[in-house]
C-alpha cells in the first residue's frame, strides 16, 4: 500500500519538473521574440507575464514538495 503511494509521488514528481522545463522554454521564447520585436503587442506582453507567473509558481511547488533536477 505504501509503495504505490510513493511511486505515485515519483511520477507527479516527475511531471511537474516537465512542464516546469517547457514554461521555462516558453517563457524564454515569448522573451526572445518580444525582445526582437519592434513594438511588442500587448497580448505578447501579457503571454509573457503569464508565462513567467506560471512559471514562479511552479517552481515555489517544486520547493515546497523538496524535489529537484539533481534527484
Amino acid at each position: 500500500m505504501f509503495r504505490k503511494k510513493k511511486i505515485k509521488k515519483e511520477v507527479i514528481d516527475q511531471e511537474l519538473l516537465h512542464t516546469i522545463y517547457q514554461l521555462k522554454n516558453e517563457w524564454t521564447n515569448l522573451e526572445d521574440i518580444m525582445a526582437r520585436s519592434i513594438e511588442p503587442s500587448e497580448r505578447g506582453q501579457f503571454d509573457l507575464a503569464v508565462a513567467k507567473a506560471k512559471y514562479f509558481y511552479l517552481i515555489r511547488e517544486a520547493k515546497y514538495r523538496r524535489i529537484s533536477a539533481g534527484r
